[in-house]
């Protein structure tokens, strides 16, 4: 049991990609309701009654009013959701970016919380936390046995409040506790760096509100450090998605003004809609053009796309629209296929339904939902192979996920029976060596494979292509 908690682990943070949807946001009257079945309703409010005065121990009325919208609406598909105060709370804060806490970015290893990296001017940053510091206990709680969402949600609470990490410093060989006081961060979803004279490096982690600006300075960062820039890698490896206009945005900094980034296509007038590389399709009421101040040159800059299985909705909407203008090269392994579109309308000031409108499709016309975006150049995670990739779900895994809409439906058993042998593998190497699988190497470091083979592209030098690597193809339904 032990083994197969710590494989769990190690997928952890890969396996939750594709959880955020590429949103968009409505604040709507509320139609008028018609037609309703009022046969059914009197069945629901019999059942409410029934559970009101019969069931063991008293029920408070709201919650199993919100829990019956709850469950109407999770049995749609994977990623509709009735948001009530406190997720919709946290919802705001994913794609706002901003959050109360300590100010890292994280990963976990061997059970641990590992930083990879604190935010800039944040209370871990000015504390002295560093990349590649553990964590190894949250106040009086030890680390190991925690979630990632566990960890997250300890480290976080109200402003100005303590909380005391305990850190491992591998370099130094010693524990120290660190306390840190909370604030509000504002989430770093862009990050860069020049791989090598020439080369650079741009990784957005998740599409937010300041995404676009934040990549363009970037962007604007590479090009004063050389103006001669010889290739970019956009890497887009376990980005989970976010705002649809960021990643219009994203891919409009590479493509001419007139061509399409994406369309979407679904059952109401609204959710029939054509996005280009212009900015009245990304930019916001009021707001300005972050890219207006790019170098023409972006536009023409030999390019390669990052994507893994965790890359999911609006990052499989930049390395859709980039392969199909044949703007860039897609490297790396068949992204998630998280292809549908949710608008989120909101109930009341602290409630609101997030509920699937549409689905995307590429320029070319192709459904990007439990298929996801193909690269030209398949690659390994490191120069050993993949280690994990046999363990990570896509969209076609997740119970009630849509189909594609073109033809193919999907069936989970055989990826299922996949998955479990692909773990039990790992566990019987692990007890064999009696030391757990490497971890992968950070993004961005030189230790990256896949970015390696990246620049090597870019250069034209050989690539390490995956020799096992294949298309996973949606499994067409027998008829019995």
């Amino acid at each position: 049991m032990g083994a197969k908690l710590k494989v769990a682990g190690w997928v952890m943070v890969g396996a939750l990609a594709g959880g955020l949807a590429s949103m968009q946001f409505q604040a709507i009257a509320r139609s008028p309701v018609s037609q309703l079945p009022l046969e059914e309703l009197q069945q629901l409010a019999s059942v409410f009654s029934m559970v009101k005065s019969d069931y063991v121990e008293p029920v408070d009325e709201k919650k199993l009013i919100t829990d019956a919208i709850s469950g109407m609406v999770a049995g749609l598909d994977p990623h509709s959701q009735y948001f009530d105060k406190k997720s919709f709370k946290e919802f705001r804060e994913g794609t706002t970016g901003r959050f109360v806490g300590v100010g890292i970015e994280m990963s976990m290893e061997d059970g641990l919380v590992k930083v990879v990296s604190p935010i800039e001017g944040s209370p871990a940053f000015r504390a002295g936390i560093k990349s590649g510091d553990l964590i190894t206990r949250i106040d009086d709680t030890p680390v190991k046995g925690l979630t990632v969402d566990q960890a997250v949600k300890r480290m976080r609470g109200e402003p100005n409040t303590k909380v005391l990490l305990t850190v491992f410093r591998k370099s130094e060989s010693r524990s120290f506790p660190v306390t840190i006081i909370r604030e509000e961060i504002r989430q770093q979803s862009v990050r860069s760096k020049m791989i090598e004279p020439g080369y650079a490096w741009i990784r957005v982690s998740q599409f937010q509100d300041r995404t676009v600006e934040d990549f363009a300075r970037k962007l604007e960062d590479a090009y004063k450090q050389d103006p001669n820039l010889k290739g970019i890698v956009l890497d887009l490896r376990n980005d989970p998605g976010g705002l649809l206009e960021a990643s219009v945005a994203i891919s409009a900094a590479f493509l001419p003004s007139d061509a399409v980034v994406v369309t979407t296509n679904g059952q109401i007038p609204e959710s029939k809609s054509v996005f280009k590389a212009s900015p009245e399709y990304y930019m916001r009421r009021g707001g300005t053009d972050a890219l207006r101040r790019l170098p023409e040159a972006v536009k023409n800059v030999p390019l390669v796309v990052l994507v893994n299985e965790g890359s999911a909705s609006a990052s499989e909407i930049v390395a859709g629209a980039l392969q199909d203008h044949k703007r860039a090269t897609i490297m790396g392994a068949q992204t998630f296929g998280k292809g549908s579109v949710q608008t989120v309308r909101q109930l009341s000031p602290e409630t609101a339904l997030k509920i699937t409108t549409a689905r995307y499709y590429t320029p070319s016309g192709k459904s990007i939902q439990a298929r996801g975006i193909i690269p030209d150049v398949m690659l390994d995670e490191t120069a050993e192979g993949n280690l994990f990739a046999a363990l990570r779900p896509r969209e076609s895994d997740l119970d009630k996920h849509l189909e594609s809409g073109q033809g193919e439906a999907a069936r989970d058993a055989a990826r299922a029976k996949a998955r479990e042998e692909a773990r039990k593998r790992l566990e019987e190497e692990t007890k064999r060596s009696n030391e757990p699988p490497k971890p992968l190497p950070e993004f961005g470091s030189p230790e990256d494979f896949q970015l390696s083979q990246a620049i090597n592209r870019l250069k034209g030098k050989p690539v390490l292509v995956s020799k096992t690597a294949v298309e996973r193809k949606a499994e067409t339904t027998e008829a019995n």
